[in-house]
């Protein structure tokens, strides 16, 4: 069971102070296989549920956009065609820098990559129009700060948009889903990334996240407003949205 001093690290407990650490060493590992890993896991709706998300965001020309999380540059890349002005953060140097070559190989030159930590982003209060984070929140040592935070940067009028899996709703296809995603996704991490462990911790990562009603208390209790969920698959993952007003 958790403790004050401890937190979740898939289905184990880990001293707090060591898991951002403990994650960096998942991600740096995982980094370059990272975008097949997610299209052999999701069989490629991982792309459906970015455009998605996307569009729910409405990013437009002019905007500062803060895309927490962002490493690899999927959601940035979808929204660096609006025109807005959009800095990729995240904690972790090796994803970063597959993004930075992904994007020179797209002839991407307009978005700004930066090493934060969501938990202390070094950005001033009220900077951005929209912050959004994807398949990212759950991998936070400590979620409220980092919502205290995302709200911190924003802009009054500013919007939240958070993409992630969540708890599935629809019966028999949850525990399909969960049979699944136990035995055969640390089977194809081990396959394609050579990598088993990584993908148990990201399957049990997924399992420990609150469920939707919780996440959502957990970002009014950041101070947004006019919280929303959208569910997705029944829950399989969730759009959250807020308002800084």
């Amino acid at each position: 069971m958790p403790t004050p001093d401890t937190v979740s690290f898939g289905y184990d407990e880990v001293p707090a102070t060591e898991k951002t650490a403990m994650v960096g060493e998942v991600f740096s590992r995982v980094a370059r296989k990272y975008d097949i890993m997610n299209d052999a896991m999701s069989g490629g709706m991982h792309r459906l549920w970015k455009d998605r998300f996307v569009r729910r965001v409405k990013p437009r020309a002019g905007e500062a956009i803060l895309d927490m999380a962002g490493g690899t540059g999927d959601i940035a890349f979808r929204m660096e065609k609006s025109g807005a002005s959009i800095t990729v953060a995240d904690i972790n140097p090796d994803m970063l820098g597959v993004g930075v070559e992904r994007a020179a190989e797209r002839g991407i030159d307009t978005l700004v990559w930066s090493e934060q930590n969501a938990e202390k982003l070094s950005f001033p209060g009220q900077f951005f129009d929209a912050y959004t984070i994807a398949f990212g929140i759950r991998n936070v040592t400590d979620i409220p700060a980092a919502l205290k935070e995302a709200h911190r940067v924003l802009r009054y009028g500013g919007r939240f948009f958070c993409l992630e899996f969540s708890t599935n709703e629809w019966p028999g296809f949850a525990q399909a889903y969960d049979a699944y995603s136990h035995h055969l996704v640390p089977k194809l991490g081990k396959l394609i990334a050579d990598d088993e462990d990584s993908y148990r911790y990201l399957i049990e990562s997924i399992r420990r996240f609150p469920p939707m009603p919780k996440f959502a208390a957990m970002i009014r209790e950041a101070g947004f407003t006019s919280v929303k969920v959208e569910p997705i698959l029944g829950g399989l993952v969730a759009i959250h949205s807020g308002w800084k007003a």
